[in-house]
């Protein structure tokens, strides 16, 4: 369940807030002034902060500005009854992910507060990117077995990808020729039995009994991530 962190000084619009969000699904803190805000940040961890920027005391720039210093990086939306661009503009530049001008409607205010949920949430591979003692760094193409690097070779890395976003699915020789390779590429579907094994040397614990790397008879290889 994530939990929202509504930052309002005005007690009613915070007890609205707050129902609204519990109706929604969302655990709900309120905090009426940026000091306890900031305090309760570190206890309660939201996944989003519903900020007011006219609070008493620390002013919601500041409760802003000290969450992103202090490493905070939940989304904020913050809720402004400045129309000027200049002030949402600061509010930007301090780190705020979107705002709502006063007076809103709590159902826009609902749906934008989903739409950061949403962006914030972990995205996951569209493949298997750790299995075993094995990981995948995709924006290095590189890939570690037990933390060392692997040294897998450009066209290694390239069929290992291959078969990952296969999910389990069978890769003909042929497919991966074409997909590895190029359709152009003059090369024997005997390369790819050799590629495999490299793979298979250098991933896989007992090679000559892969768990993960595996064949397909007559047809091909799939990768099964295994337990």
């Amino acid at each position: 369940m994530t939990r929202v962190l509504v930052v309002e000084d005005n007690r009613d619009l915070a007890v609205g807030l707050k129902n609204n969000l519990e109706i929604e699904g969302y655990e709900v803190a309120v905090e009426g002034n940026g000091a306890d805000a900031l305090a309760r940040a570190r206890t309660f961890d939201p996944g989003v902060v519903v900020l007011d920027l006219m609070l008493p005391g620390i002013d919601g720039y500041r409760v802003l500005r000290q969450l992103r210093d202090a490493g905070f990086d939940m989304p904020v939306l913050i809720l402004t009854a400045r129309a000027q661009e200049a002030e949402k503009v600061r509010g930007f530049r301090l780190g705020a992910d979107d705002y709502v001008t006063k007076p809103f409607g709590v159902v826009e205010l609902m749906a934008r507060v989903h739409a950061l949920v949403r962006r914030a949430a972990p995205k996951r591979p569209a493949f298997p990117d750790r299995f075993a003692d094995v990981q995948v760094f995709l924006d290095r193409r590189a890939v570690t077995k037990g933390g060392k690097d692997a040294g897998l070779t450009p066209m290694e890395f390239d069929l290992f990808m291959a078969l990952l976003k296969r999910n389990g699915a069978l890769g003909t020789r042929l497919e991966l020729l074409r997909e590895v390779w190029g359709h152009s590429a003059r090369v024997l579907t005997r390369t790819v039995d050799t590629h495999v094994a490299e793979l298979r040397r250098k991933l896989e614990d007992d090679p000559a009994h892969p768990r993960h790397i595996l064949t397909v008879r007559k047809a091909g290889y799939r990768f099964d991530a295994g337990k």
